[in-house]
């Protein structure tokens, strides 16, 4: 099971992309779709999202696109994922109160509830400008009963 779908995963991309050109003008539907690997059509449906959540702003004409609707320093994962597939959340109980009679007393919503707190507080922290200035260092996963050789 994906946390983000694969239509988050295609927003994330363009808006780094976007954050990348931030202040040289637009960049057009199909070089976002040609330099992120993202189907044409899905992402037009994209970029009309996140222009109706005025993440991004639309120029019309031959040199026409998208651009940021604002600085890529207060523009955060959060915001992103939340106009593509709404709140993220590990488990329906955690989305809202009312939905599930043990919410109260349940020890798994418990410990689900912090670790939701802990990856919202961590996207919330990650700007578009991090990641368009970043370099992408990909860590090892370490499966369950092995050890990273340490």
């Amino acid at each position: 099971m994906d946390i983000l779908r694969r239509n988050t995963d295609y927003a994330l991309r363009a808006m780094v992309n976007l954050a990348r050109h931030y202040g040289n003008g637009t960049v057009s539907t199909r070089t976002l779709t040609a330099k992120e690997y993202i189907p044409y059509q899905l992402a037009c449906k994209l970029m009309q999202r996140l222009h109706n959540a005025k993440l991004v702003e639309s120029c019309m004409g031959p040199k026409g696109g998208f651009r940021l609707g604002r600085e890529p320093s207060r523009i955060n994962l959060t915001d992103i994922i939340e106009v593509i597939q709404g709140p993220l959340a590990l488990n329906r109980c955690l989305l809202r109160v009312g939905i599930c009679p043990k919410q109260k007393s349940c020890t798994v919503r418990a410990k689900l509830a912090g670790i939701q707190r802990y990856v919202s507080s961590h996207l919330d922290g990650i700007t578009l400008n991090e990641l368009a200035r970043g370099r992408c260092v990909q860590k090892k996963t370490i499966k369950r009963g092995e050890t990273d050789g340490r």
